[in-house]
């Protein structure tokens, strides 16, 4: 089978994030199917872009996976320049709508690019090719950029989106779903209920099989000296964005002041700066802030928390579900976790493998922390072990690939 995988913010080993539609290529690749990559040459997401050379696209194979990388202007935030790029994007698609339909001739055409509008110029490809169209959902859209960014229902561009994405549930053969409680938002606005498949976010169990590259030295250097103080270690590994809530995180560090525990966040983001203040300012010595850490390098961080931690904000957005892959991270490590949330799922619960309290509650987070050191080790071990053995039987990218290729049929 042909699949064409239009992804705007798809990413490569070579490039960074956005990993997904390279896992799930890579797969299907290694069951014989041809996959075919369209991406912008311009997202926030990836740590390194493509080098076009002042071309207008570039064509490369990346292990065994054809991509091709239209230009497209760059940008920063989420303002004008973002929608110019998105724009750029979609109308490139269009115009070499032909061209894709008839040099690759797809059987299947996926339009994945987490806002909706991709579904046009990918509903004509499929047209043209006589192939298959479907829809993947990553966040909904547009509700996330109106309940979490608060935008206006009558913006020109939520009321184009929001017409996009009625398109694609009325006319898309499958719609595949990130979020597992969706159905019925997305019969709302005009799915059939057969369409839906849920197809959430994974691992690839490669990547934690082989010994990994040691970590930094300052990140090595401040764990141990946390370890040798007798301290238990309660750690963070992520973005710091306010999403992630991470003032909860620090505030049952100000809770638990004097006692035997190590409050460790590991990574960067535009809220950093402020959480270092804050915990600067209330002289908190129990939070110690490390620089991020290569993916690669993951595995070996995690094995130092004796209880990972996430948290998400308090929003009814999450009635939809969540699919994080920081904790498909933390489980994969064995790691018992601490899980702040209110959402239509939870992985944690699912899997026995941690505790879940209310979300952006310090006292709770707190106390749940204490409960979960106040486990046996032995206890705590076996929690870790439920987190590693559901993601090996649900979650991994091999087991997910099978499941789209369903929803390809």
């Amino acid at each position: 089978m042909r699949i064409l995988y239009i992804n705007h913010y798809a990413g490569s080993p070579r490039h960074g994030m956005e990993f997904r539609p390279y896992y799930l290529a890579r797969e299907w690749t290694r069951l014989g199917h041809e996959v075919h990559i369209v991406a912008s040459a311009h997202t926030h997401l990836r740590a390194r872009q493509p080098e076009l050379m002042g071309q207008s696209r570039l064509d490369e194979t990346i292990d065994g996976i054809r991509y091709t990388w239209f230009a497209a202007p760059g940008y920063s935030g989420n303002g004008i320049g973002r929608v110019r790029n998105m724009g750029a994007f979609i109308a490139r698609l269009y115009r070499e709508s032909k061209r894709l339909a008839a040099g690759f001739k797809p059987d299947v055409v996926i339009a994945s690019s987490t806002y909706p509008m991709d579904i046009w110029p990918a509903h004509r490809i499929a047209r043209l090719a006589g192939a298959r169209l479907v829809f993947e959902i990553h966040d909904l859209w547009p509700l996330t950029p109106i309940e979490l960014g608060g935008m206006s229902r009558r913006h020109p561009f939520i009321m184009m989106a929001q017409a996009a994405e009625g398109f694609a549930y009325r006319n898309a053969d499958s719609v595949v779903s990130m979020l597992p409680k969706v159905q019925t938002h997305a019969e709302s606005r005009g799915m059939a209920p057969h369409k839906l498949h849920v197809v959430p976010n994974g691992i690839d169990p490669g990547e934690w099989m082989d010994d990994g590259p040691a970590l930094h030295a300052h990140a090595e250097d401040t764990l141990a000296k946390l370890r040798g103080q007798g301290l238990s270690i309660v750690g963070y590994a992520g973005t710091h964005g306010i999403s992630n809530a991470l003032h909860t995180f620090v505030d049952a560090a100000k809770l638990m002041r004097g006692e035997q525990v190590a409050f460790v966040l590991v990574g960067g983001g535009p809220e950093k700066a402020g959480l270092q203040q804050w915990a600067h300012s209330e002289r908190l010595s129990n939070i110690h802030f490390i620089d991020p850490v290569v993916k690669a390098q993951v595995p070996a961080l995690l094995q130092w928390f004796d209880v990972a931690y996430i948290g998400w904000r308090q929003h009814s957005l999450y009635r939809f579900g969540i699919a994080p892959n920081k904790l498909m991270d933390y489980m994969m490590a064995a790691r018992p976790v601490l899980h702040a949330v209110d959402a239509g799922n939870d992985p944690v619960g699912e899997a026995a493998c941690g505790l879940t309290v209310a979300p952006e509650n310090p006292p709770a987070a707190a106390q749940g922390i204490r409960t979960l050191l106040g486990l046996h080790q032995d206890e705590r071990a076996a929690m870790g072990r439920r987190g590693k053995a559901f993601v090996l039987e649900n979650l991994t990218y091999t087991v997910l690939a099978e499941r789209f290729l369903a929803a390809c049929h």
